[in-house]
């Protein structure tokens, strides 16, 4: 296993942790989390042997095999398979020894191969591949003929090919179209060594890990269970540690009171002399920290119309090639849709059509006079000024705005202090997004595009947009992996495959059973040797088929839409108890309600607060065994 003994580890002058004890088992997948900065790439650099503790002890099994994701990827006429296949560095080694044996060593080294799966070696290079985006037709292809990104899941596909007992990996997902994420999730959860994981997407690290190491103010604290047990763990813990810190700010003034009037008095001097011992003794307890650091929302649209674009028949793609055709698609004012779809189907140039980025080839497409559209995607962070401040940036979009008003806006997207008024150039990926999340805000938009928005953004900032995103009152179409984003944000999924853009009958989850499908089918038609199947086959009874199957489906979801129902009402009621839960306790919070002209109303709180909790452990049962019943209803 990991052991680490009262590890301190410092980068330059900066304290990351001190005096951090915890081991890691075989087997646990654990989610290193904290916020940017903390630490969390530096840890993976000790265990990897890159960086040395300033003290304490490190230690992990001689024999282990560990495995990384390279940040560099060598522009080389290599195949991508070959490529992947150099994960697996005893296979390598096995082909280039039988290559130059011969009689007894040459039956050895097979034998060899055969016991460490070597015949399946391509097989199983070419499954990783396949899953993580490359179509058939790329596995044959250099590696320098790949972009920076592709290259970057070529680097993931051979840490996966290597057989490792500890697994590393470091923001898997910023690579990633949401059809891979789902497919490396389920890889993961197979896994069977020791994973380390450094995620900001919640729902990738509550499906795999079965441990949460979070980094924060130099402490490393292991917490047993996925990300959303670690959050009620450590929600309660701040609360106890807050309501410790107030109890003991009372005692301390009390004391401090005592010692203060009585110090002077020969007959007190004795008895104040000892609490003030008793108080320099006490152990400070420190406030909890647990508010984020950005806070912002999206302002009133000045002008909202009701229709604020309509598209009938339309194509679009780039020069003579068409990607998708027939589109027919009305955004109204309030609507919330997610693009889904495979890898390369058409997503992002269907938003860029929407945001007037490209023309259509055919077809109609009439927007509203005051329609004001808010685009945001990647490639538009290399269109901040790199000379410019943050202050600078936003003063050219209003020149007429007070200095002052302008700074707090920034602050709430953790642009604060000297930050506002350095230059963008040095800036970070997940502040460079920031900043120009800050700038289309701003512009008060009543069409919101997102093109994978949260990159580069920690889960703190993630929260932030997915809230203020919630309470936008203009529309949004939004393409992004980050499942819990789609799901806290978005009305209706707009299913982009094979030409078309149609609405898709379901949710994320049906969406993923829908991916898990068509890669096995895939699957057994590449390992068949035929070709995939075209969007509309040939074949009569094929086409009967899937229509078949569709009708099935559609008449079991409707079938269970009185139960799905019952399950969103618990649930809506769930998270309006926990609100009011929320209020009572902050009411609670406030020391001056333990005064003694407070005890009539400190008692309506109390008894309030207990009506609310029975009431909310009711409905959290009933939601819970609605939902286990919708689930096994789901998989019948």
């Amino acid at each position: 296993m990991l052991v680490f003994s009262d590890l301190s580890l410092r980068r330059g002058a900066k304290p990351l942790l001190e005096s951090a004890s915890f081991s890691i088992h075989p087997g646990q997948k654990v989610g290193v989390t904290g916020a940017n900065g903390v630490g969390k790439s530096s840890l993976f650099a000790l265990i990897r042997g890159e960086l040395a503790q300033d003290s304490g002890n490190f230690s992990k099994p001689p024999g282990w095999v560990l495995a990384h994701v390279k940040q560099e990827t060598p522009s080389s006429e290599q195949t991508a398979l070959d490529y992947a296949l150099h994960g697996d560095e005893e296979y390598i080694s096995l082909q280039a020894q039988i290559a130059q044996a011969d009689g007894a060593h040459l039956g050895e080294l097979h034998a060899r191969l055969d016991a460490i799966d070597g015949y399946t070696a391509e097989s199983r290079a070419a499954t990783l591949l396949h899953g993580l985006g490359f179509k058939p037709e790329d596995i044959a292809r250099p590696v320098s003929s790949f972009s920076g990104g592709w290259r970057m899941r070529l680097n993931l596909a051979q840490a996966l090919m290597c057989r490792s007992d500890l697994l590393l990996l470091d923001e898997p997902t910023n690579h990633l179209d949401l059809d891979a994420v789902i497919w490396l999730q389920d890889w993961l959860k197979s896994y069977r060594g020791t994973l380390l994981l450094i995620s900001h997407d919640r729902e990738f690290l509550d499906a795999i890990c079965t441990h949460i190491a979070h980094i924060e103010h130099g402490r490393l604290t292991l917490y047993t269970g996925n990300y959303s047990t670690f959050e009620i763990t450590r929600a309660e813990k701040l609360a106890q540690q807050q309501a410790a810190f107030e109890k003991q700010k009372r005692e301390r003034e009390h004391m401090q009171k005592y010692v203060d009037r009585f110090r002077a008095q020969a007959t007190k001097a004795r008895q104040a002399q000892s609490r003030l011992k008793a108080l320099e003794r006490m152990e400070v307890i420190s406030a909890a920290h647990v508010d984020s650091q950005f806070h912002f929302s999206f302002r009133d649209p000045e002008k909202l119309p009701e229709r604020l674009l309509n598209m009938q028949g339309v194509a679009i793609g780039y020069g003579d090639k068409t990607i998708i055709t027939g589109v027919k698609l009305q955004i109204l004012a309030g609507e919330r849709i997610g693009l889904i779809g495979p890898n390369g189907a058409g997503k992002s140039t269907l938003i860029k059509f929407l945001a007037a980025e490209l023309p259509a080839q055919a077809g109609e497409c009439w927007q509203a006079q005051d329609l004001k559209i808010g685009y945001f995607a990647q490639h538009q962070l290399e269109q901040l000024n790199p000379d410019q401040t943050p202050l600078q940036h936003i003063r050219e979009l209003d020149k007429q705005a007070r200095e002052q008003d302008l700074r707090n806006f920034l602050g709430g997207f953790g642009f604060q202090g000297v930050r506002v008024d350095e230059a963008v150039a040095p800036f970070s990926g997940g502040e460079k997004a920031r900043l120009a999340l800050a700038l289309l805000i701003y512009q008060r938009p009543n069409l919101l595009l997102l093109d994978e928005p949260t990159n580069h953004l920690d889960l703190e900032m993630r929260l932030a947009l997915s809230i203020a995103l919630q309470e936008f009152v203009g529309a949004m179409v939004i393409v992004s992996h980050d499942r819990h984003m789609l799901k806290t944000v978005t009305d209706k999924l707009l299913l982009v495959d094979a030409g078309k853009a149609t609405e898709f009958e379901g949710d994320l989850d049906d969406y993923t059973i829908w991916l898990q499908t068509r890669f096995r089918r895939e699957e057994d038609e590449s390992r068949r040797g035929e070709p995939p199947c075209s969007p509309n086959p040939p074949a009569a009874h094929t086409s009967a088929g899937r229509k078949d199957q569709r009708r099935e489906s559609a008449e079991k979801r409707k079938q269970l839409q009185p139960l799905k129902r019952k399950v969103d009402k618990l649930e809506a009621e769930m998270d309006k108890l926990n609100q009011q839960k929320h209020l009572l306790e902050e009411l609670l919070g406030d020391p001056e309600l333990y005064t003694e002209g407070h005890k009539t109303k400190l008692k309506q709180i109390l008894q309030d607060k207990a009506t609310l909790d029975a009431r909310l452990e009711t409905v959290e049962m009933e939601w819970m065994e609605a939902s286990e019943e919708y689930d096994a209803a789901m998989k019948m």
